[in-house]
C-alpha cells in the first residue's frame, strides 16, 4: 500500500483517483510515500526517508524546498496549465475593469445608500465621472506565451483586440495552439511601443524579478494599462509608482498585491483569485494525483520541476529506477552491478536535467533481490533507487 499525505484540503475529485486497494490517504503519516499539497509551506518540514514524491496542485512551488528535495532524490511535481482557463478569465476581467472603471463606479454607488428616491437621478448625474473605453480595436501585448498567455492571446483576439505576443522560449506545443491572427514579435521594444494594454505571463525567477521597470515603461505609450496575473515581484513597485504619477501608466491591476500596491492610486488589487475556481481546483488535483500515481506505480516523471521528464511504457518484467548526480561513469557502474547479479537490461532510458540524472531500467526478471537496492545505493553520486516488481 502506498501512503499519501495531504497537507491542504485537496479536491475530492482528484483524491478519488487513488484506488483504495493500493493507496491510503491521510493528513498525517509518519512514513508517507508521497505528499499532495497546495500552499502549505514545507521549508521547515522534516521529510521521512520513505518520501518519494511531492505534488503541488498548482503551478508555483515557492513553498517547497526544491534543492533539498533533489539532493534527497524526491521528485517534485506541479500542474502547469491545469488552472490556465481560470487565470485567463480573470485576465479578461482585468482588461475590462481597467477600461471601464467598474470598481470605482460600484464603490461610488454605495456612497448613495440612504439617498432614497434621489438615487436614480444621482446615478445619472454621476456616471459621467466613470466613463471609460472599449477594448475592441485596442492593442494587447502578451509577454509570455505559455499555457495562460496563449489562452489570453486567443481570447483577446476573439474579442476584437489586436494582439501581439513575445516569448523567446515558447514551446512547440504552445506555438501550435496560438492563433495565427496573433502577431509575433522578436523583441520587447517593438512589442511595448504598440501596446494599449500589457499583460505579463511569465514565471518569477531571479532573472525576471522587476522585469517591468523604468526601462520597460520608457518603451510604452502614455496611458498604458498593465496587468499582472502571473506573480508578485515581476513589476518594480518604485518604478510603477513613478510611472503612474507621470501618466505613463493609467491603471495597474494585479492578482498579487502587497502593502505598497494596495496604497497606490490607480491600482486595482485582487487577492490572488486567478486559480480560485472550483474547476481549477479540480483540474489541479486530478493532474497532481495522476502524476503521483504514474510515478509511484511506473516510475514515469511528467511535469517535474526538479527532475528531468522521463517516461517509458511498462513491460512484463521488473523496473529499476535510479536518480544520480550528473557525473561521469555512473551508468557503467550501474551496468556492472546488474551484470554481476546476472540481471540483463531489456530497455533503458536515461535523462538529465541540470545536475541530476534519472534512469528507468527494465529487466527481464519479474522480481529483483532487495540486495540490489543496497548495492546500487553504494555507487557514489546515486541519491535514489527504487525497485518496481
Amino acid at each position: 500500500m502506498f501512503k499519501i499525505q495531504t497537507l491542504n484540503k485537496i479536491d475530492p475529485n482528484g483524491l478519488s483517483l487513488f484506488p483504495l486497494s493500493k493507496y491510503e490517504i491521510a493528513s498525517e503519516f509518519k512514513n508517507a510515500d508521497a505528499i499532495v499539497l497546495r500552499s502549505f509551506k514545507m521549508h521547515d518540514m522534516e521529510f521521512p526517508s520513505s518520501l518519494k514524491a511531492i505534488a503541488r496542485a498548482g503551478a508555483g512551488v515557492n513553498n517547497i524546498p526544491l534543492e533539498r528535495c533533489t539532493d534527497s532524490g524526491i521528485v517534485v511535481f506541479n500542474t502547469p496549465g491545469a488552472n490556465a482557463n481560470g487565470v485567463k478569465e480573470l485576465v479578461l476581467a482585468g482588461l475590462l475593469i481597467t477600461s471601464r472603471d467598474i470598481v470605482g463606479a460600484v464603490n461610488w454607488g454605495k456612497t448613495l445608500i440612504g439617498k432614497g428616491d434621489e438615487v436614480p437621478s444621482l446615478i445619472e448625474k454621476g456616471k459621467k465621472n466613470f466613463a471609460g473605453q472599449e477594448i475592441q480595436g485596442k492593442t494587447l501585448a502578451v509577454i509570455g506565451l505559455g499555457a495562460i498567455g496563449v489562452l489570453v492571446a486567443n481570447a483577446a483576439k476573439a474579442l476584437g483586440m489586436k494582439v501581439i505576443g513575445y516569448d523567446p522560449y515558447i514551446s512547440v506545443q504552445h506555438a501550435l495552439e496560438l492563433s495565427r491572427e496573433v502577431t509575433w514579435v522578436e523583441g520587447i521594444q517593438p512589442l511595448l511601443s504598440q501596446a494599449d494594454y500589457v499583460t505579463v505571463n511569465v514565471p518569477l525567477t531571479p532573472e525576471t524579478k522587476g522585469y517591468i521597470n523604468k526601462e520597460k515603461f520608457a518603451m510604452m505609450k502614455d496611458g498604458v494599462k498593465i496587468l499582472n496575473f502571473a506573480r508578485g515581484g515581476l513589476v518594480d513597485n518604485n518604478d510603477l509608482k513613478e510611472a503612474i504619477a507621470t501618466g505613463k501608466v493609467s491603471n495597474y491591476v494585479t492578482d498579487f498585491p502587497d502593502e505598497e500596491t494596495i496604497k497606490m492610486e490607480k491600482v486595482i488589487s485582487i487577492p490572488h483569485l486567478g486559480a480560485s475556481t472550483k474547476e481549477s481546483e479540480t483540474n489541479c488535483a486530478v493532474m497532481a494525483v495522476n502524476q503521483i500515481k504514474d510515478f509511484l506505480e511506473n516510475g514515469n516523471i511528467i511535469n517535474s520541476v526538479n527532475f528531468p521528464a522521463a517516461s517509458m511504457p511498462r513491460h512484463e518484467g521488473a523496473r529499476i529506477l535510479i536518480a544520480n548526480k550528473n557525473i561521469p561513469n555512473i551508468i557503467s557502474q550501474i551496468s556492472s552491478v546488474l551484470a554481476a547479479e546476472g540481471i540483463n537490461i531489456d530497455n533503458m532510458l536515461n535523462r538529465k536535467r541540470d545536475d541530476i540524472a534519472y534512469n528507468i531500467i527494465d529487466v527481464a526478471q519479474a522480481t529483483i533481490p532487495e540486495s540490489i537496492d543496497k548495492k546500487l545505493q553504494l555507487i557514489e553520486g546515486v541519491c535514489m533507487v527504487r525497485l518496481i516488481h
